[in-house]
């Protein structure tokens, strides 16, 4: 099926007369094997080879707005929107025209562009940072953040909480659920116990455990590291004020409060999480660390924060930090056309959007007799298939993964493409038209059979 085949009226493209996809032919599964015998997995992010769910990964050949077609011609219901960054849906005419511009340009040229002094300049502009340093990734970003606030210090240990992902920095890979003073394993291969032997992990949206931290090791502490709100173990929100509490404890013992917005930083607000606690609190992190939606489906990330602490970073200061491709001219293009078209409109559709979707996921759920409970941070929330509210990474591991790869497959069958584990938010976009909304309202009632009948099992 071809892109012209589809139809892209006033409600978006959908797949030929309305309906579903077909069921996976062999170009997704011939690819996969091809994948197999040159790459790890068959993937370059793990999460992409569906062993969460089950099944063979849809390789995607375009999408456009809220809609993927894969190799095969399939087109699915976009709920994961590059796990964030596409704010806007996929191939937004003013993302691309700028892209374009820039790349017809020049891909890259190792000096300074006024392109990434305007993206600067936009994300200091919604955001309490007061100076700010572009890089390419969100695990670049929270490691030269790390590396700042330790020479800012002169303190070494990183708390940090279990459940939070801050990318695949070595230090910031411990196990969960190290006892309250006792300091970090690694939490995979490949990490020396060196590199974590100075992170403590502490059970998220815990006060007492942070208090009783700080009284053992504040003085050795160089700063506390936290997801905004948290999405990467699902989206489970920080407690009312225990954002601005990790905030004034950081202050009280001269740590510094590093606040992860990678994937919540303009996704959840203008202002990202900060824009709808501590602008409302009035207090603000020490660093914050972005990515994802400011890139505009691009490699591009930062970190920032008070203009003290940048002022160590080289060439004004002695912590160094560097790389040959930070402020590339086609992502800051991408990032700026992104933070730009994102005005209160489109923030008011994904509003919408998010809430429609919650809706008819409770109402569904319910009627099939599924244990759930939503949780959500913006637009961005998470489905548990739990009986109770989850606050933890402890509590988020009593979601049935069984019952999840259930729901998934029968979602996917009916041209819907969930994230494919029990543990990730799900994301929708300003581009997420009436249509596209009715088919994943339309595909709720038999997927929440078939995750009722697994539920319990194993995968």
């Amino acid at each position: 099926m071809s892109k012209t085949d589809r139809g892209a009226g006033p409600l978006g493209p959908i797949g030929d007369n309305g309906a579903v996809p077909a069921p996976l032919t062999s170009g997704s599964e011939a690819l996969f094997a091809r994948a197999r015998a040159v790459t790890p997995g068959g993937v370059n992010s793990p999460v992409r080879a569906f062993n969460a769910v089950g099944g063979t990964p849809r390789f995607i050949r375009e999408a456009t707005g809220p809609w993927l077609t894969d190799v095969d011609g399939n087109t699915y219901v976009d709920l994961i929107c590059s796990w964030g960054p596409m704010l806007l849906g996929h191939a937004h005419p003013a993302v691309v025209e700028a892209v374009q511009t820039a790349a017809a340009r020049g891909s890259s040229y190792g000096t300074p562009t006024e392109g990434e002094v305007a993206l600067v300049e936009a994300i200091v502009a919604r955001t309490p940072v007061e100076r700010l340093r572009l890089v390419s990734s969100g695990t670049e970003a929270t490691m030269s953040a790390i590396r700042l606030a330790r020479g800012f210090t002169g303190r070494d240990v990183v708390v940090k909480f279990a459940g939070c992902y801050h990318g695949h920095v070595d230090s910031l890979l411990a196990a969960a659920g190290s006892g309250l003073t006792t300091f970090s394993l690694p939490g995979t291969p490949g990490v020396p116990a060196s590199s974590t032997e100075l992170t403590l992990v502490l059970p998220y949206n815990d006060r007492a455990a942070v208090t009783a931290a700080f009284a053992e090791h504040g003085d050795r502490i160089a700063c506390l590291i936290t997801e905004a709100a948290p999405g990467n173990m699902g989206v489970v929100p920080p407690a009312p004020g225990f954002n601005q509490f990790l905030a004034e404890t950081c202050r009280a013992h001269g740590a510094l409060f590093v606040s992860d917005e990678v994937m919540t930083g303009f996704r959840v607000s203008k202002a990202g999480q900060w824009g709808t606690d501590g602008a409302v609190e009035g207090w603000a992190p020490d660093l914050m660390t972005f990515g994802k939606v400011m890139g505009g489906g691009f490699p591009a990330a930062a970190f920032g924060g008070r203009a003290d602490v940048m002022s160590h970073l080289a060439p004004e200061g002695p912590v160094y930090q560097a790389g040959t491709l930070s402020g590339n001219p086609v992502a800051t293009a991408a990032g700026l056309a992104t933070l730009t078209a994102a005005d209160d409109a489109v923030y008011d559709r994904i509003g919408v959007v998010a809430d429609a979707l919650r809706a008819g996921i409770a109402e569904t759920f319910t009627a099939a007799g599924l244990p759930h409970v939503i949780q959500s941070t913006g637009s961005m929330f998470s489905v548990f298939l739990t009986d109770a509210p989850v606050t933890s990474y402890d509590e988020a591991q009593r979601t049935d993964v069984a019952a999840y790869g259930a729901l998934f497959h029968a979602m996917l069958d009916q041209g819907v493409h969930l994230p494919p584990s029990a543990y990730e938010a799900w994301f929708v976009s300003s581009s997420h038209d009436d249509r596209a909304v009715q088919q994943v309202l339309d595909a709720l009632p038999a997927a929440a059979t078939a995750a009722a009948a697994a539920q319990g099992g194993t995968r």
